[in-house]
């Protein structure tokens, strides 16, 4: 078996109580999980096998092929593509267990011929998919059989009025919408409170440890760590300078190990100078620019380290955002294929 020099470890029991944590906070409504972009990259189909485990009835991707990777799709479940229904997804549509969200007059007429089950999204403000709140009001949608009629938040991650405003909005046009449910809150709707839980909700990134605002820390687990491992430990006279562009430059004599890691992997050039990895008690901090493959780390305080050894990267997501300057939904989304993934 070839040797693989990245591991990437996902945690099932955090996944598992972020959305019972997700659930509680959703009160009397259902709480689902978005798993589009194959699970926020850690893998689609072993984290609705995990979340079904735990009782989530309700998942969401954004493509039919998205849907389709995940089939066989359990009979006890539902399954929404948020993309909805477009000319040439109607084959793999009508195949398919799973429910198209309708966003557009065009959706509408054609999923309408079809006479099967649907979701519709309404856009309340955040002028992305979604049909025009008049034509929810001019009976557009009447003889449809809807099971979600559904909005998105655009701003719930920050305290302003538009949150308030977009969840009066929907409950006004949902007054006049034959569907079963309704559901408008992401992870960060979910902690804006009950009022805007409605009666299923659609969490994401807390899912797999991000935290979306301040009501979710301390409750919020991380699930996925990574670990690299050393390809060489080399040592750096006063004035040598490292990595492409020669970012770093060491004051004094110090320690590197490099290791077996790099934007490929998305471990992203945000963490050049700025990123740090997790040994023992200590933070080995990244210096120079994150290579292709390869990073550099400053082990002056970890004289055991040595090639072969494996150094976990600190991601926390919070903090690894804040120090990389991306969002949290790119550390997860960007991580690279050549992980070997190992639940536990």
């Amino acid at each position: 078996m070839v040797h693989i020099p990245l591991r990437l470890t996902l945690d099932g029991d955090a996944l598992a109580d972020n959305w019972r944590w997700l659930a509680a906070r959703s009160g009397a409504a259902a709480c689902g999980a978005a798993v589009k972009a194959d699970g926020y990259g850690l893998g689609a189909r072993k984290v609705v096998t995990r979340l079904q485990a735990t009782g989530c009835r309700d998942f969401f991707v954004a493509t039919w092929a998205e849907a389709d990777a995940l089939m066989p799709w359990p009979s006890d479940l539902n399954l929404s593509v948020l993309h909805g229904a477009g000319p040439d997804d109607m084959a793999a549509a009508l195949a398919s267990p799973a429910r198209p969200v309708l966003n557009s007059p065009a959706q509408v007429a054609r999923w309408r011929e079809t006479g099967r089950p649907c979701d519709v999204m309404v856009d309340t403000g955040i002028n992305r998919l979604g049909l025009a709140p008049a034509d929810v009001a001019s009976g557009l949608l009447e003889g449809l059989e809807i099971d979600t009629f559904m909005s998105h938040l655009a701003s719930a991650d920050e305290d302003v009025e538009t949150n308030g405003r977009q969840r009066a909005d929907f409950a006004a046009l949902a007054e006049g919408v034959r569907a079963r449910r309704r559901s408008l809150a992401n992870s960060a709707g979910v902690c804006l409170g009950e009022d805007y839980a409605f009666d299923v909700t659609r969490p994401g990134l807390a899912l797999y440890g991000g935290v979306p605002r301040r009501e979710a820390e301390g409750h919020i687990q991380q699930v996925a760590r990574i670990e690299a491992q050393i390809v060489q430990r080399r040592r750096l006279k006063a004035g040598d300078r490292v990595g492409y562009g020669g970012t770093f430059t060491a004051s004094e004599a110090c320690e590197l190990a490099i290791l077996n890691i790099g934007y490929a992997d998305g471990y992203l050039c945000g963490f050049s100078n700025r990123g740090r990895a997790r040994i023992g008690d200590i933070f080995a901090p990244v210096v120079g620019r994150v290579s292709m493959d390869l990073i550099a780390l400053r082990v002056d305080d970890a004289p055991g380290l040595g090639e072969g050894d494996w150094v976990e990267m600190d991601y926390d997501l919070p903090d690894a955002a804040a120090r990389s300057g991306l969002s949290q939904y790119e550390l997860l989304t960007t991580l690279g294929g050549r992980f070997e993934r190992t639940w536990r």
